[in-house]
């Protein structure tokens, strides 16, 4: 109660008049006092963000909500409206990269979220062929006897129909697994190897779908800004999301193997305990997740 009732005073009341003494001090505005104390990642975006949203004037707070194409004239109303000199380039150029990553983070949640909406549908050409190439990637030397068969269980799926385990995700779910195989193609391997041993072993196509989730649902709560604002300093892309899943993949499958889980019984429980370390992981503002970055010598 207390603390709700402290953040209540901060936010309309004590906030204001704490940047209006610091207005008076520096001669900046909030907005100019960040990009002169944080360098270019997620530190000051999110601080740009949250003083946007946290603003009493309505240019503003609708600026966290622009299209890309209406951000250079957003900068502009934004600059006008704080008095900021149209020839202050440094600013111009700091507030337009924010504004991009802000609501490029929120399209690309919209993205893939329509995507995450497609249902799989086995008579779609364009999803079968996805499919295959799967199979294709991570079996190389073993031919389909036919599409619907037990050897998609060599694979990870539950049954001799893949197209079931994709319901969660839809085609979210296959792009993911696609895109791993595809760009990462020996780790897929190796991968799909480990998940095969006789005691720590794992159906690697349902742990692929189920990491789906995982970054959904972390780009869906707004965790996943830290990862995207220091990667992207513009706007992200589906390639960036599905950069972060392959990250996702390759550290699961190490995580599970240094746990040495009883059984596969103990799936949820273990696919909690790694969440939270990615979601701790992501509380940092200077985090990168990715499979590049995690590779290197």
């Amino acid at each position: 109660m207390l603390v709700y009732f402290w953040g209540f005073l901060y936010s309309n009341y004590l906030r204001f008049w704490l940047k209006w003494i610091l207005r008076l001090l520096t001669r900046k505005c909030e907005l100019q006092r960040v990009f002169d104390g944080y360098t270019a990642g997620a530190q000051r975006t999110l601080s740009i963000e949250h003083s946007l949203e946290s603003s009493k004037n309505k240019v503003l707070r609708n600026a966290v909500h622009v299209e890309e194409a209406e951000v250079e004239k957003c900068v502009r109303d934004v600059m006008k409206e704080k008095k900021i000199e149209q020839k202050d380039t440094g600013f111009k150029t700091n507030l337009h990269i924010s504004l991009l990553q802000i609501s490029g983070y929120k399209k690309l949640y919209l993205n893939v979220e329509n995507l995450r909406k497609v249902p799989y549908d086995s008579d779609n050409e364009e999803h079968e062929e996805q499919l295959i190439e799967l199979w294709n990637l991570l079996m190389p030397h073993e031919n389909l006897k036919a599409r619907i068969t037990k050897q998609w269980c060599d694979i990870g799926f539950q049954g001799d129909d893949p197209k079931t385990d994709f319901r969660g995700m839809g085609l979210l779910g296959l792009v993911n697994l696609v895109y791993f195989s595809k760009h990462y193609t020996d780790e897929a391997r190796q991968i799909l190897s480990h998940s095969n041993h006789p005691k720590l072993g794992y159906s690697y196509a349902i742990v692929g779908i189920n990491l789906t989730e995982m970054a959904y649902s972390l780009l869906k709560n707004g965790a996943l800004k830290t990862h995207l604002y220091n990667t992207v300093s513009g706007l992200p892309q589906m390639e960036h999301f599905h950069q972060f899943y392959c990250y996702l993949v390759y550290e699961f499958d190490k995580f599970w193997f240094e746990e040495e889980p009883e059984s596969i019984m103990h799936f949820n429980q273990y696919r909690e305990k790694f969440h939270e370390k990615i979601k701790g992981l992501l509380l940092d503002c200077n985090v990168i997740l990715t499979l590049q970055n995690t590779k290197k010598p």
